[in-house]
């Protein structure tokens, strides 16, 4: 069976949820390889293992931590060359996305971007894309060279898959460009304790109808209950009501969770095609036209201060 590179996102050792996914993808294709770069790149092979990779190619240096981007586009095209793979699997994230174009450039192979199914074809992987807004599915492949497909977070379930998950040293040659531009400085981001916004199983979003920031409390309540991440709306966000790293939308995050409940949100098609793969959405809104009605499967005609609290309290009831 032919071999399926899939990039490693982690910190310091952690495996972050996407690549499971993306391992999960890669078994229905082909074996899955996981390249591991970076400080912590050893500490992955046993969580890689036992969600299926057969092998976990690894190579630490500085290069990585110290510059943006080429050196992990340096070390995935000395994977290529080292495995000749039948697909490379990149998480669709915004340096995700950067390395995987960067990455099919110099191979001189096509590029898929923010996939949200993968399955075996006759003539190569097919990668399904939500496009246009969300409005449309589409089925495509590529037909030069090796395919490389990023994949949104939320496109499979994390599944166990004991595998060998030998550890073998990925020899990398960095070119003249991976010192290019130099990270030189860092702000860890404040923990709120809550999942990250595009990994979370569940997304409970805020809009206009929240009616001010101090006001978010509710929402926030209603997330911590059910252990899901916040989003919010461009109207909300613009207005200062929360930040930007928040918003859910067209020219915000793309979120594909198994649970959205959109509260007062009245479901632009700018915050539809954020959220539009979501496997369930509910929606509380007390106007009865809203657009977002049309698309979730729950709505609730009704003022979010009504519903919002008492949905809280009933959720933390049946869980105490």
């Amino acid at each position: 069976m032919a071999e399926v590179l899939v990039y490693v996102d982690h910190v310091d050792g952690a495996v972050r949820k996407p690549t499971l996914e993306l391992l999960t993808l890669a078994r229905r294709i082909g074996e899955p390889v996981a390249v591991a770069l970076g400080n912590g790149a050893a500490d992955t092979a046993a969580t890689l293992a036992e969600h299926g990779a057969v092998k976990v190619l690894t190579h630490d240096a500085s290069e990585y931590a110290d510059y943006l981007v080429v050196p992990k586009v340096d070390a995935l095209q000395a994977a290529h060359e080292a495995v000749s793979p039948a697909a490379v699997l990149v998480p669709s994230s915004a340096e995700g996305k950067e390395i995987a174009a960067r990455l099919a450039l110099r191979i001189g192979s096509g590029i898929i971007t923010d996939a949200v199914d993968l399955e075996a074809g006759d003539e190569g992987p097919v990668a399904t894309q939500s496009v246009f807004a969300a409005s449309f599915t589409t089925k495509s492949r590529v037909i030069k060279g090796t395919p490389v497909i990023t994949v949104k977070p939320n496109s499979a379930a994390v599944e166990a898959a004991p595998a060998a998950g030998a550890v073998e040293a990925l020899s990398v040659t960095f070119s003249d460009k991976a010192t290019g531009t130099k990270v030189t400085g860092r702000t860890p981001r404040e923990s709120t304790g809550r999942p990250e916004l595009t990994e979370a199983a569940i997304v409970v979003s805020g809009g206009r109808g929240v009616n001010g920031a101090e006001n978010f409390s509710i929402i926030e309540a209603l997330a911590d209950s059910l252990g899901a991440a916040v989003g919010a709306s461009r109207a909300a966000v613009d207005a200062g009501w929360y930040p930007h790293t928040n918003q859910v939308g067209q020219t915000g995050k793309s979120v594909s969770p198994q649970l959205y409940i959109a509260n007062g949100i009245s479901g632009a098609i700018q915050h539809r095609a954020g959220m539009q793969t979501s496997k369930t959405i509910v929606a509380v809104n007390k106007d009865a036209e809203a657009p977002i009605f049309e698309l979730v499967d729950f709505g609730v005609v009704g003022d979010l201060f009504d519903v919002v609290p008492q949905l809280t309290d009933e959720i933390k009831t049946r869980k105490g």
